[in-house]
C-alpha cells in the first residue's frame, strides 16, 4: 500500500497555481482570513497606497466611501499609477499592477522612501478577492479606466476622458471594488466604528493629510472628517481625555540613518498602560522593536534621573519596566525604507536596529524633558514609587493566591460548582450573580461540563485600584483560583480550565453594572481571555408570555411587541412575566432559555480597537466624572423605558 502511494507521487502532481489564483484558493496568506476582520483588511491595503503617496509628499486628501451595494471606494489626489506600456512586461503598468503579485513602485526607493505596501500584493489581492473592480487613474491629461472580475482584466486600460486643460496638474487614483460574496460568504459587512477607528489612527499619524469617510448606507448618508495639525501629541491628548494627566505631552521627531521616529509621551493617574505602535502609518497590534526602544528607553532614563536626584535610596532596586509603565499613555511611530513585518498582515514590527534607534531617540528627549521640568519628573517618579510597592504587596498575594488549587474545598467554600469533565474544549464557567441565581444555575447546569460561580455583590472596580488591592477582594480571588490561569506576570493561557466564560447576569441596571465590573476586570488583567475567544456574555429571556397554553421567552422589548402585534389585540389568555432576575427562573426554563446549547444565545466578546475598548473602560469606570455624566445623560433616553 505504501509503496503504491508512493509511486503515484509524479510530475503530473504537482499544480501552479497562475496569476490570482493562489489569492483565491489562500486569502489567509494575503488578508489574513475570510472573516469580518479579513474584509476590513481589504480597505485597509487599498487605502494603505494611498497614505504612502501622502508620505511621498504627492498627497493631502483621501476620500473612502461604503456604497449601498456595499462596494468601497478609496480616491486619492496623489501622482495617481502610471498606465503607460511598462517597458519589459509590454502591458499597461496599472494592468500589472493589478494583476501581478509582487509588482509595484515600493521596492524602488526613488518612487517611495518609506511605504507600507512594501510586499506589493495589496491591491492585488484585494482584485483577486473582488467580486469586481474598477481601477480609475487621472494622470498625463486624461483619465484612464480598467475593469476587472475577480482579478481578471476585462479589456484593456482605455481613456475614458480628458482632464481640462486647466488643471493640467491634476492628477489621482480611485479604486472601487465590492468583496466577493463566494470568498468572504458568512460576514455581515463593513463596519463603519471599526473603520472610523482606523482612519483617525491614520490621520493622527499621518500630519497633513486629511481623510475624508463617508457611508451611504445609511439614508441620509453620514461622514466624518480627520485632520489633526498636532499628529501623535493629538493622538496622545484623545487618548487621555478622560484621565487626569501628570505632565504635558513629551514629543520628539528625529531621523537616524533614514529611520524616522516620532513619539508622544504623557504619565497619568491612571492604573495601566496605554501605549501604540505605528511603522510607516500601519498599526502595529502586537508592537514589535519600536515598542521595545520606546519602554527601554523610558525605564532606564527614569531609573537614572531617579538615581541622580536622590529620589531612589540607595538601598532601593530599581523600578521595574512595569513600574515605569503604569500610567503611561504614548504612541511611537517610525517610518523605515524597508521594514520587516511578521506577516503580510503586520501585526509586529521585526527590524532589529529599530529598537537601538527609538531607545536613543526617546532617551535623549525625556531625559531633557525631566530635567527641565523638575516638578512633572517627581510627580511620575512618585507614580512608579507608588506602582512598585503595589508592584511588591501584589506579587505576595499574587503567590498566596497561586499556592492554592481552584480543586481544593479550602479555596472556594461552598461557592465553585464544578463540572466533572476536564476538556476545556467542552467545558464552562457561568459566572453568576447573586446566589438565588447561583442555586438555580446550579439545579438546571448539565454537570458534565457546565460549572457554575456565584459571585456576592459587585465585586471591585477595578479600573480604580492596583493589583494588590484587587487581590485582596474574596470574589476576584474566587475567580482567579476557578479559572486557573493566575493573573499579571503569572498568566498563562495553557492553564484554563474552562474553554467558555459566561457572564450571565440580570437583566437590570445592577446587573449590567456587575456585567461592566467583570469585563473592566477581564480587559484589564486578562485580555487573553477575550483575544482567543474565551468570554461570553449569557442573554437570559426578558419575558416569558403565555398565551392560552403557548409559552414563549423574548428577550428583547422590541421582539415582544412584535409578539404582541402578531396576537392582533387578542388578549384572552394572555399572562405576560417580566423577569427582573435570574433567580425568579426555576431550573429548568433557566436550562431551556440561557444555559441549553441547543437553543441558547451568547454573545461572544471581542476587542476590535485597543485604543477604543481602553477610552471606553476609562470613561465608564474611571475616576473622572464628567465625562461619564455626559454619557449617562447622552444615552438617557435609551433606558427611560427599562422596567427597573
Amino acid at each position: 500500500m505504501a509503496s503504491s502511494a508512493r509511486n503515484d507521487y509524479t510530475s503530473d502532481k504537482i499544480t501552479v497555481l497562475k496569476g490570482l489564483e493562489a489569492v483565491r484558493r489562500r486569502p489567509g496568506m494575503y488578508v489574513g482570513g475570510t472573516d469580518v476582520k479579513a474584509l476590513h483588511h481589504l480597505i485597509y491595503e487599498v487605502v494603505d497606497n494611498s497614505i504612502d503617496e501622502a508620505l511621498a509628499g504627492f498627497c493631502d486628501h483621501i476620500t473612502v466611501t461604503i456604497h449601498e451595494d456595499q462596494s468601497v471606494s478609496v480616491a486619492d489626489n496623489g501622482r495617481g499609477i502610471p498606465v503607460a506600456e511598462h517597458p519589459t512586461e509590454k502591458v499597461s503598468s496599472l494592468e500589472l499592477v493589478m494583476t501581478t503579485l509582487h509588482a509595484g513602485g515600493k521596492f524602488d526607493s526613488s518612487n517611495y522612501k518609506v511605504s507600507g505596501g512594501l510586499h506589493g500584493v495589496g491591491v492585488s489581492a484585494v482584485n483577486a478577492l473582488s467580486e469586481w473592480l474598477i481601477a480609475e487613474v487621472t494622470r498625463d491629461g486624461g483619465i484612464w479606466r480598467q475593469e476587472y472580475k475577480r482579478g481578471v482584466p476585462q479589456g484593456p486600460v482605455t481613456q475614458v476622458a480628458e482632464t481640462p486643460t486647466e488643471r493640467d496638474d491634476q492628477t489621482g487614483t480611485r479604486i472601487q471594488f465590492r468583496f466577493d460574496q463566494d470568498i468572504f460568504t458568512d460576514v455581515p459587512g463593513y463596519s463603519w466604528h471599526t473603520l472610523l477607528v482606523r482612519f483617525r489612527e491614520m490621520a493622527f499619524v499621518t500630519k497633513g493629510i486629511k481623510i475624508t469617510f463617508r457611508d451611504e448606507r445609511e439614508d441620509p448618508p453620514r461622514e466624518h472628517n480627520f485632520y489633526f495639525e498636532g499628529g501623535v501629541t493629538s493622538f496622545v491628548r484623545y487618548l487621555n481625555r478622560n484621565r487626569i494627566a501628570l505632565n504635558e505631552p513629551v514629543y520628539v521627531e528625529k531621523e537616524i540613518d533614514n529611520v524616522g521616529v516620532e513619539v508622544a509621551i504623557q504619565y497619568t493617574d491612571a492604573y495601566t498602560e496605554s501605549v501604540f505602535a505605528f511603522a510607516n502609518t500601519i498599526h502595529t497590534p502586537d508592537g514589535g522593536t519600536h515598542m521595545t526602544g520606546l519602554r527601554g528607553a523610558l525605564t532606564r532614563t527614569i531609573n537614572d534621573y531617579a538615581r541622580k536626584n536622590s529620589l531612589l535610596k540607595d538601598n532601593d532596586p530599581n523600578f521595574t519596566g512595569e513600574d515605569t509603565r503604569e500610567g503611561l499613555t504614548a504612541i511611537v511611530s517610525v517610518k523605515h525604507p524597508d521594514p520587516q513585518f511578521e506577516s503580510q498582515t503586520k501585526v509586529k514590527l521585526m527590524n532589529a536596529e529599530v529598537k537601538t534607534i527609538v531607545e536613543a531617540v526617546v532617551a535623549e528627549r525625556f531625559t531633557s524633558f525631566m530635567e527641565e521640568h523638575p516638578r512633572q519628573a517627581k510627580s511620575i517618579i512618585e507614580k512608579c514609587l507608588t506602582s512598585s510597592r503595589a508592584r511588591n504587596a501584589a506579587k505576595k498575594a499574587r503567590e498566596l493566591v497561586l499556592r492554592k488549587s481552584a480543586l481544593e474545598s479550602s479555596t472556594l467554600p461552598g461557592k465553585l460548582a464544578d463540572c466533572s469533565s476536564r476538556d476545556t474544549g467542552s467545558t464552562e464557567l457561568y459566572i453568576v450573580e447573586g446566589d438565588s441565581a447561583g442555586g438555580s444555575a446550579k439545579q438546571g447546569r448539565d454537570r458534565r461540563f457546565q460549572a457554575i460561580l456565584p459571585l456576592r455583590g459587585k465585586i471591585l472596580n477595578t479600573e480604580r485600584a492596583r493589583l494588590d488591592k484587587i487581590l485582596s477582594n474574596n470574589e476576584v480571588k474566587a475567580l482567579i483560583t476557578a479559572l486557573g490561569t493566575g493573573i499579571g506576570d503569572d498568566f498563562n493561557l495553557e492553564g484554563l480550565r474552562y474553554g467558555r466564560i459566561i457572564i450571565m447576569t440580570d437583566a437590570d441596571v445592577d446587573g449590567a453594572h456587575i456585567r461592566t465590573l467583570l469585563l473592566t476586570f477581564f480587559f484589564r488583567y486578562m485580555p487573553d481571555l477575550i483575544e482567543h475567544g474565551h468570554l461570553f456574555i449569557a442573554q437570559p429571556p426578558l419575558y416569558q408570555i403565555k398565551h392560552k397554553k403557548e409559552i414563549t421567552y423574548v428577550y428583547t422589548e422590541d421582539e415582544k411587541n412584535a409578539y404582541l402585534a402578531k396576537l392582533n389585540g387578542s388578549a384572552s389568555g394572555l399572562n405576560i412575566q417580566r423577569y427582573k432576575g435570574l433567580g425568579e427562573m426555576n431550573p429548568e426554563q433557566l436550562w431551556e432559555t440561557t444555559m441549553d446549547p441547543e437553543v441558547r444565545v451568547i454573545l461572544q466578546v471581542t476587542i476590535e480597537d485597543a485604543a477604543s475598548a481602553d477610552n471606553v473602560f476609562d470613561m465608564l469606570m474611571g475616576s473622572v466624572v464628567a465625562p461619564r455624566r455626559k454619557f449617562i445623560q447622552t444615552h438617557a433616553k435609551q433606558v427611560q423605558n427599562l422596567d427597573v
